[in-house]
């Protein structure tokens, strides 16, 4: 089974047939142009070398050459075996807000579900990196311990929602305390060691009414653990939606009667991953800004996590590399006007 090292490269594919249908239109108006300068008949006369089939011979092994460079690009493997070997990591524990303000819709579809799909593209980006899962509101528990398997953990992921705690704040303080617990961090049974090989991401619209987390991110990373933070929401706000039966019926109200609005808080998340020497980054409906976070994880300690089997790929670039090569060589060799010595049509009726 073919395998591409790099496959997003593939897409640039997609400009092979636009370069088609280009060089038909820039053709198309060439013989247009022809058309009013002289009748169709005339042709032969002014043109007199002009071969139909020979330019699109040469554009056809051209726009075939580019798209044999561009698989080239994208390094095509073959797994030939599977080997055994040490796999190395570090521990990610991810932290993640479910309080109602998370509800709110200043991103779309609202901030929970984007932060749900910001989790599973860290697990796409992560490599041999543990993670675990800890949900929080205004207490915290973990929804999943340390694993390699990233398909229970986004398994996990999709039963996430708000109602799974019933006491409502936001204590990212508690959740980071909890996080540090999925790395063995007090528990009694195990020696703990301080390595600098762990992080935590605290996923938020920041909101912190219930504890201190700045001093809890600073306690993490007086242990060696990074805190990372990604800002969900807007500065301008938007109101908590009530939903009743899965049914919107409105928005939430305080005692006065006045609609809730919640506002990301950016300057606490800032704060927690100064304290935490982490980084943080603002999600947007478009871009979650999560390579910062993840080149931060790349450059942690990696502890060996054990023994694992690999699939060793034998790259095969060199093949489209070489037909791509003879394809180039094709097109210099085509003349795009016709051989009056070597005019296969003229040789037969000679003959």
């Amino acid at each position: 089974m073919i395998h591409f090292q790099h496959p997003d490269i593939l897409y640039l594919l997609f400009a092979v047939p636009l370069l088609a249908l280009l060089w038909i239109w820039i053709e198309y108006r060439k013989r247009k142009k022809l058309l009013e300068f002289a009748d169709r008949p005339m042709f032969g006369r002014l043109i007199p070398d002009q071969s139909k089939a020979r330019p699109i011979i040469k554009t056809t092994l051209l726009l075939l050459s580019l798209a044999l460079l561009i698989i080239t690009w994208a390094n095509p493997q073959v797994g030939s075996k599977m080997v055994q070997g040490d796999q190395k990591g570090s521990d990610v524990a991810i932290c993640l807000d479910i309080s109602n303000s998370m509800m709110a819709e200043d991103i779309q579809p609202n901030r929970l579900e984007r932060s749900k799909r910001i989790v599973a593209n860290l697990l796409n980006g992560l490599g041999g990196d543990r993670v675990s899962l800890v949900v929080f509101a205004g207490t915290s528990f973990i929804q999943m311990p340390l694993t390699n398997d990233y398909s229970a953990t986004k398994m996990f992921l999709d039963q996430v929602s708000c109602d799974l705690i019933a006491t409502q704040g936001t204590a990212i303080g508690d959740a980071i305390e909890k996080a540090m617990r999925t790395f063995g961090y007090g528990d009694e049974e195990k020696t703990w060691v301080k390595k600098n090989s762990r992080a935590i991401i605290v996923i938020s619209d920041g909101e912190n009414f219930e504890d201190d987390a700045r001093s809890a991110a600073a306690k993490a990373s007086s242990e060696g653990i990074v805190v990372c933070t990604i800002g969900m929401g807007s500065e301008e706000g938007a109101p908590i939606p009530k939903y009743t039966n899965g049914v919107r019926t409105g928005f939430k109200y305080d005692r006065s009667g006045n609609t809730i609005t919640t506002r990301m808080d950016e300057q606490t998340l800032k704060e927690i991953a100064r304290a935490g020497d982490g980084v943080y980054v603002r999600a947007g409906n478009v871009n979650a800004g999560i390579d910062k976070i993840l080149d931060r994880i790349e450059h942690l300690e990696k502890d060996n996590m054990g023994k694992a089997m690999f699939a060793e790929y034998e790259s095969r670039y060199a093949y489209p590399l070489l037909a791509a090569l003879l394809c180039l060589l094709l097109e210099i060799a085509i003349f795009e006007r016709t051989n009056r010595k070597l005019n296969l049509d003229k040789i037969l009726k000679r003959k």
